[in-house]
């Protein structure tokens, strides 16, 4: 840690960079940063930066509203994006208690705590999202720019040249990343992040929509993780690919097996499977992500998964496994395809991880695949398959995991309890507004 500090402090001065960014999220997922000067980064190692935790989402009341900020030397990067002569660096925080204690409110924190689980089972969790993103005229109105559909290529289109600038970007941050393209719906965008340990890739999460957003802007463009920004548009998502590895090996990948999955693979599958409706406050957190994740036939068709089950090239199953490819061993992963890209990274990932260890500490096993279109099966043929239905709206999703030990002992008791509070409200706030549909369908008439 210390060599690493020495080389931070070290390229900061060869490089001239006079303000360092320092980042950590609140219990929401949204970015928070102050900066501190070049003369101060020293201080900022050794005692940290202290901040008033109680004006953030989830972290402290105000009777102990004490927190201290510490860089990570190891997130040390130069940012690419800044207008000015100045470069400009980021880091990304732990925060503690002013008594030096990780203070359990903190989402990376969480997120440490269940990658700590797994190393004592002798497993490294490994991610790789899929995040999509629309880019429109403005923040005022879902208006596309473009009419491309999926994979759609025009060599004078705007939107390619915005991905191509983003990616530029990203890597330069040092964010490798392994592919793009246009999306189904216009103005609809995919870049794919290179896999990655989980909280690499939770840290790069909350840099890529950072990275999407600055880039967008510079062009006079709004880019939005909305998980649903218009009712004729299809949602974003962020499937996530999911392996472990022990040692340099995959824990997932068994050759003998006519899926190429071990029983590792198969427990863990088996653990996101039943604890699929617990977890789905977190994974997919806001109103608007119950329009995403919809059992209707969306535009043309709505590939998000509604219904709890697996499948090899099922692309309406919950969890997907994608093909084997020979001599690929160290590729065998599944997907999970429900969470959004609006989530916050770092709670997602515990609870999908804990899901997993659960299946594997259990022995869960992984029931029959799925090989059906889940979205042509009538109820009761989904009924008789055992397949159950994701939590249908936020309001059922915290019902569901207000009764989960699972997702409280993940989250622990301080961020457990301020979601569910944060999450009524919103579910509240959102009963009580009379929308637009409601006017044109309801006034007239009655």
């Amino acid at each position: 840690m210390e060599r690493q500090q020495d080389y931070v402090l070290r390229t900061v001065e060869e490089r001239g960079i006079r303000l360092v960014w320092l980042w950590f999220t609140d219990v929401l997922g949204f970015l928070k940063s102050f900066a501190v000067t070049s003369e101060e980064l020293e201080q900022a190692f050794q005692e940290g930066i202290g901040f008033d935790g109680s004006a953030i989402e989830g972290f402290a009341r105000v009777q102990e509203s004490d927190m201290l900020a510490r860089p990570e030397a190891g997130t040390f990067q130069i940012m690419p994006m800044q207008q000015s002569d100045t470069s400009v660096a980021r880091m990304f925080c732990d925060i503690y208690t002013p008594d030096g204690r990780p203070f359990w409110g903190d989402p990376r924190f969480v997120l440490r705590r269940n990658l700590e689980r797994a190393s004592e089972r002798g497993f490294t969790f490994y991610v790789h999202p899929e995040m999509e993103f629309f880019v429109f005229e403005g923040s005022d109105a879902a208006t596309p720019i473009d009419s491309g559909g999926y994979f759609d290529f025009t060599p004078a289109e705007v939107t390619q040249e915005l991905r191509r600038d983003t990616i530029s970007a990203l890597e330069r941050v040092g964010i490798p990343v392994e592919f793009s393209h246009h999306e189904v719906a216009p103005s609809q965008h995919e870049i794919d992040l290179r896999h990655a340990d989980g909280l690499t890739m939770a840290d790069s999460v909350m840099t890529y929509r950072l990275v999407v957003k600055e880039i967008a802007a510079k062009r006079g463009m709004y880019a939005t993780f909305m998980p649903k920004p218009s009712t004729n548009l299809p949602g974003s998502g962020m499937h996530t690919h999911i392996s472990l590895f022990e040692g340099d090996q995959n824990a997932f990948h068994d050759s003998s097996d006519d899926y190429h999955l071990s029983k590792v693979a198969k427990a863990f599958t088996a653990g996101l499977l039943t604890h699929a409706r617990e977890i789905t406050a977190v994974t997919n957190q806001w109103v608007n992500s119950y329009k995403r994740l919809t059992t209707g036939r969306g535009y043309p068709i709505t590939e998000a998964p509604a219904f709890v089950c697996w499948g090899r090239h099922n692309r309406s199953a919950l969890i997907r496994v994608p093909m084997y490819k020979p001599r690929k061993e160290q590729s065998t992963r599944i997907e999970l395809r429900s969470p959004d890209p609006a989530c916050n990274p770092y709670l997602a990932f515990s609870v999908i991880l804990a899901a997993g260890l659960k299946g594997i500490d259990e022995g869960y096993e992984l029931p029959a695949e799925a090989a059906d279109n889940i979205y042509e099966m009538t109820p009761s043929e989904r009924r008789a398959r055992g397949i159950e239905q994701l939590p249908a709206d936020l309001h059922e999703a915290i019902e569901i995991m207000e009764t989960s030990e699972l997702v409280a002992e993940t989250l622990g008791e301080q961020v457990f309890e301020y979601l569910l509070r944060n999450k009524r409200t919103e579910w509240d706030s959102y009963k009580e507004y009379v929308s637009p549909y409601e006017l044109k369908r309801y006034l007239p008439v009655l």
